[in-house]
């Protein structure tokens, strides 16, 4: 099926999405929380000695993809809503883009619930980084 321009560039949104999130998740699976070798530092705990919000998260998804979420959850209290956020985002990445392909009936209706729902998600998840952010600024 021959999609056209704004089908296509909505499936191309969907699969870069998706293969983002596939490589945080794949990150969270290469990396084992017992060993302590990730290569990206908190860039504010390094510059200032202090930990901020979203230290321990790396550790914490490890932890989660792994099963062991009361672990994840001392390392970063927000772990598991940052990262249900991914995993909701990942399942509708993969469903709108297969019925992207199978129809575009509509897709200007989804497309903008898509992007209220995904708002309204990522604003519950990221919140707690926000608000400290916000608190910081001001």
């Amino acid at each position: 099926m021959k999609l056209k321009p704004s089908g296509r560039s909505y499936f191309i949104l969907n699969a870069i999405l998706t293969g983002v999130i596939l490589l945080i998740m794949g990150y969270s699976f290469f990396y084992s929380p017992d060993e302590e070798r990730y290569p990206v530092p908190c860039v504010h705990q390094v510059i200032t000695g202090e930990p901020c919000p979203s230290c321990g998260l790396s550790h914490a998804f490890s932890l989660i993809v792994r099963g062991r979420v009361d672990e994840a959850l001392q390392w970063n209290s927000h772990s598991m809503k940052v990262f249900l956020f991914f995993a909701l985002q990942l399942i509708m990445r993969i469903a709108l883009g297969a019925r992207t392909l199978i129809t575009e009936r509509g897709l200007k209706q989804i497309a903008i619930t898509d992007a209220a729902v995904s708002s309204a998600m990522a604003l519950a998840a990221f919140y707690p980084f926000l608000r400290s952010l916000w608190l910081t600024l001001f």
